[in-house]
């Protein structure tokens, strides 16, 4: 569903029908590549869900070891982001920059039975990364360019909600390989590959490529792609101007600063375990945990993003993942424990990972809005690997208590500055605009 010209397609805005089919904000293309991240996240999850514990326990890695190791897999994923989304942009081929993503991590998969070392792990995961950020801005570009405005952020909650279902999948594949196969770890990681092969071959078949004639549609964003075509190449030039863009400035900062003080997903299941005493065996279970909290509130946030602003719910996530760190470092080890914290990290995600895209609609011309995804998300992820560094070491020489009370004492300090930065301007009566120049909430 596009906003399209009045005058092109008007039996599309006249008459009692003209809402039949999809319900808006949920095209075939996000359909499509919600399938795609389903299963893809069905392996990525089986993956993350052991690799903690199988790196602690198993190959006895230290804190700061396991926390290096940690933050080149999301550091790498955000220095590629920057090259996907520009030459996604450049090409004006989204789906093959994403389908390259999609094909480079299944081949990773099965590489992870051959390696042993913090070497050769860094290795594998850095490839396996790389190719998470060639995909990650094509394919939030391709959710974001076939759908409205004001939907955007219903769009990316299903999309996010499909994929969540997948991590959910995940850890619960993992532990049923782990119970039943012999070889445990080695079994996961090749169930894994086969998984991910399937996600790249959903992929090439169902997911639309990119649009051949569009010169009829515009879609969510303040410049339409109708002359997409006959614009020249995205320079790269091009795409590091959008950080004159005021408002684009401040929500890559303020994602940049909050990335800075949360600790990653591995680090708190890890403390987790150690606060409350899960056993080794239900380890891969905590993220199916937050994963189904992210799966129950992904398109409810999104929608209520559209409606009250999108800084907001922004914002009101990184206070849920706050509110979790204070239970972990001073709520005593009760059953519910777990499931509070789980279910507030999942509420974090829910809040800020489909939001966040969604909120750069009405900010990025369309035909550098894969470069503009890339930019907030690299400038978010290098913070987070900073962050994991940081952490690690922090725990290392400090014990896990000091290390986490500094993350949130940190997340504090930089909730509130993004607060006063992405605060609401106060509106201001305007005459009423045509209704192809209305933009959704931030």
């Amino acid at each position: 569903m596009y906003l399209t010209d009045r005058s092109a397609a008007p039996a599309a805005d006249t008459g009692p029908g003209r809402r039949r089919g999809p319900r808006p904000g949920v095209t075939p293309v996000v359909l499509a590549l919600g399938t795609v991240s389903l299963i893809t996240d069905i392996s990525s999850e089986m993956v993350t869900a052991v690799l903690p514990l199988y790196l602690v326990t198993t190959l006895g890695f230290s804190p700061l070891a396991f926390g290096t190791l940690d933050g080149v897999y999301n550091g790498v994923s955000a220095l590629v982001q920057l090259t996907g989304g520009h030459l996604a942009d450049r090409m004006r081929d989204h789906k093959l920059l994403a389908g390259l993503g999609y094909g480079l991590s299944a081949l990773c998969k099965p590489l992870l039975l051959f390696a042993g070392g913090i070497g050769t792990l860094g290795a594998v995961l850095a490839l396996d990364r790389t190719g998470k950020g060639l995909r990650t801005a094509p394919r939030d570009a391709m959710i974001s360019l076939s759908t409205p405005t004001a939907h955007q952020g219903r769009a990316f909650g299903v999309h996010r909600a499909m994929d969540t279902t997948g991590a959910m999948l995940g850890p619960l594949a993992a532990f049923l390989v782990l119970g039943a196969a012999s070889d445990g770890y080695d079994a996961v990681f090749g169930v894994s590959a086969c998984v991910a092969a399937l996600g790249v071959i959903v992929l090439v078949l169902f997911v639309p490529g990119r649009r051949r004639d569009p010169s009829t549609e515009t879609t969510g964003g303040p410049s339409g792609a109708g002359a997409s075509e006959a614009r020249p190449p995205v320079r790269v030039r091009e795409a590091l101007v959008l950080l004159r863009l005021p408002r684009l400035r401040a929500l890559t900062c303020c994602a940049a600063l909050l990335g800075l003080t949360t600790v990653s997903d591995a680090f708190v299941y890890l403390l987790l375990q150690r606060r409350a005493g899960v056993g080794e065996e239900w380890f891969a279970l905590l993220p199916l945990g937050t994963a189904a909290m992210f799966l129950l509130l992904a398109v409810p946030a999104g929608a209520l993003a559209d409606r009250i602003g999108r800084n907001i719910v922004f914002l009101a996530g990184h206070l849920g993942l706050l509110t979790a760190y204070a239970l972990v470092l001073w709520a005593p080890a009760t059953p519910l424990l777990v499931p509070l914290v789980l279910a507030l990290h999942g509420t974090f995600y829910a809040a800020t990972d489909g939001v966040l895209p969604a909120a750069l609609a009405g900010i990025v011309p369309e035909h550098v809005r894969a470069s503009g995804l890339a930019l907030v998300g690299t400038s978010q992820a290098l913070a987070r690997f900073c962050c994991s560094l940081g952490f690690g070491a922090a725990w290392t020489m400090w014990g896990d208590g000091p290390a986490l009370a500094g993350a949130a004492i940190g997340l504090l300090c930089c909730a509130t500055v993004a607060g006063l930065v992405l605060r609401p301007a106060r509106r201001i009566r305007r005459p009423r605009s045509h209704p192809d120049e209305r933009q959704g909430p931030l």
